[in-house]
């Protein structure tokens, strides 16, 4: 079957009701969890992935049938760090939402964790997006207390309780200095006695991750940099079974996202190397060098990219800096698997496995033969049901 006859079934299938029973034949099923058949089929129902098989579909299946042509066919992509909403909320949902959220599927994000974005902002659209009412990944909430901004333990721990009040699924914190330990660990104290795990953003040296995971969080954001993280410091965080988000984009020039002349920016725009942090280049690789040294010390890493412009350049500029460090195969663990786990949802996203959402991305490529075939994708499914034929629209999307 051509690229035209299955986007065509794609559009038949995702302008109805919710595709969820779904047979998709003739694919390469490939995952960073060790699945990895050359020519096979799987099998959707009810939005969940019900079985994987070598060979052709069942023959007395009534469910509809997508035959892939030999394509590689894998977890939807998760985001665990990402900046969803920008600026006015209200402005956001007006003008923007729609297009934002159409923008992450045709890239293959079925999954985004919010890296805290305004609250109840992101409460909102997580809502809308469960109810219908506006087509996107499925979303997971966060709310900031970052110790700089509170001058005594009790002030953070009553942010704590408002953002669990309002229904944030995890807390964001940025931890910038060792001093700020204490407000940290009543931060973390506060949000476990609420059911909250807490995410640190420990970026600026090694030694604040340290501190970090002392308090006792049990998540961090950012392999660090202002330093290089020693084979100690990375058996310490792998001991205490934190799991780590790379954003190892951060610091490497970013080209096409803000300007089409090939001047090298920062992430937001600004010059590079002048405005990242603290003033340095080093910034570029020693976040991707601390990534492999954290991963080969045995600490879960998963992925994140800590971006707010468009998703497929997002990817794309985390992808080079992982690229460096990183087999295709590291990379399909780190992205699939790996940021489950972070995300406390080992075996239903990241996988391909019973029972698993049928949250899936079909590219044309293979992925083994380079990373950067991700980029180039074919179909999108979220819960069952073909959410991007993104095949006419990937050149117009994004770089």
């Amino acid at each position: 079957m051509n690229k035209r006859i299955i986007l065509a079934l794609a559009l038949v299938l995702g302008n109805g009701a919710l595709a969820q029973d779904l047979v998709i034949t003739n694919a390469r099923l490939l995952d960073g969890a060790g699945t990895d058949i050359a020519n096979g089929t799987l099998v959707i129902e009810d939005g969940r992935i019900v079985s994987l098989s070598a060979g052709g579909p069942p023959g007395n299946t009534e469910a509809q049938v997508l035959d892939a042509a030999g394509r590689t066919l894998m977890p939807g992509f998760i985001d665990a760090h990402r900046h969803i909403i920008n600026g006015d909320s209200e402005a956001w949902f007006a003008e923007q939402a729609e297009q934002r959220m159409r923008e992450f599927l045709d890239a293959g994000f079925t999954t985004l964790m919010s890296g805290g974005g305004p609250v109840p902002g992101i409460l909102e659209l997580q809502q809308k997006i469960a109810a219908g009412e506006i087509k996107g990944p499925r979303i997971i909430t966060s709310g900031r207390v970052d110790p700089q901004n509170f001058t005594t333990e009790g002030a953070a721990r009553a942010e704590v309780r408002r953002l669990a009040g309002l229904g944030v699924e995890i807390i964001k914190a940025r931890m910038n200095t060792v001093d700020e330990k204490a407000l940290l660990s009543a931060t973390v104290d506060e949000a476990r006695a609420h059911g909250l795990e807490v995410m640190v953003h420990a970026s600026s040296s090694p030694e604040i991750m340290v501190a970090a995971v002392e308090t006792g969080a049990g998540k961090l954001v950012h392999t660090p940099h202002g330093g290089w993280v020693s084979d100690a410091q990375a058996g310490l965080v792998a001991d205490a079974g934190v799991e780590n988000l790379t954003c190892a984009g951060f610091g490497l020039p970013t080209f096409g996202a803000y300007n089409d002349d090939n001047v090298p920016t920062f992430r937001d725009g600004s010059p590079w190397p002048q405005a990242i942090l603290e003033g340095g280049s080093a910034t570029a690789g020693e976040k991707a060098v601390n990534s492999r040294t954290l991963w080969d010390n045995g600490v879960t890493l998963g992925f994140g990219t800590d971006t707010s412009y468009h998703p497929r350049d997002g990817l794309k500029h985390e992808l080079r800096a992982l690229n460096l460090m990183f087999s295709e195969r590291d990379l399909l663990k780190l992205m699939g698997p790996n940021t489950a786990a972070f995300l406390d949802m080992e075996g239903e996203l990241g996988v391909l496995a019973i029972g698993a959402h049928a949250d899936l991305v079909l590219v044309e490529g293979d992925p083994l033969d380079g990373i950067f075939e991700l980029l180039d994708v074919a179909l999108v499914i979220k819960g069952g049901e073909v959410v991007s034929d993104h095949g006419n629209q990937q050149e117009a999307a994004g770089s």
